[in-house]
C-alpha cells in the first residue's frame, strides 16, 4: 500500500490491520402523523485506519513515522493506492496515535504500536 510517495512495507512501516468505514447520506424531513421522509444525498464520510507495529530489530524503521508526521503537517491530500494498483481515493491525514512499549536502558522503546487515521477528501 502506498500514501502518496510514501510506500509501506517491511523497511518502512508493514501494517498489519487495516479499517475502512463508509458511510452515505440520508436527509430526513419530518412528516405530521408518519415517517419522517427519506432522501439519499449522496455518499458520506470514507473513514480508514491502518494500525500496527514496529520493531526496528525485526522490521520498520521509527524514521517512517517521522516521515507519515511530516507529511501530515503539510495538511496535503494524499493518493491511496492498495498493493494491487487500485486507487482506492484521495486521503488527507487526520491522526496519528504512537505508544512506545518495551522501554529499554535511557528510555527507548523496542517497539512502537501506530495508529494512522485518514480520510478521504476525494
Amino acid at each position: 500500500m502506498t500514501l502518496g510517495l510514501f510506500v509501506f512495507g517491511m523497511d518502512t512501516i508493514a501494517y498489519d490491520a487495516l479499517t475502512r468505514r463508509i458511510s452515505w447520506r440520508h436527509e430526513q424531513s419530518e412528516r405530521f402523523m408518519a415517517r419522517a421522509a427519506s432522501q439519499f444525498a449522496g455518499p458520506g464520510e470514507d473513514s480508514i485506519s491502518i494500525s500496527g507495529r514496529i520493531v526496528p530489530e525485526v522490521t520498520g524503521s521509527y524514521g517512517a513515522i517521522t516521515t507519515l508526521r511530516d507529511m501530515a503537517d503539510t495538511g496535503d491530500n494524499w493518493a491511496l493506492m492498495d498493493g494491487t494498483g487500485r486507487v482506492l481515493g484521495w486521503y488527507r491525514i487526520d491522526r496519528m496515535e504512537e505508544t512506545h512499549a518495551d522501554i529499554m536502558a535511557g528510555g527507548l522503546p523496542r517497539s512502537k504500536n501506530f495508529t494512522l487515521d485518514l480520510t478521504r477528501v476525494k
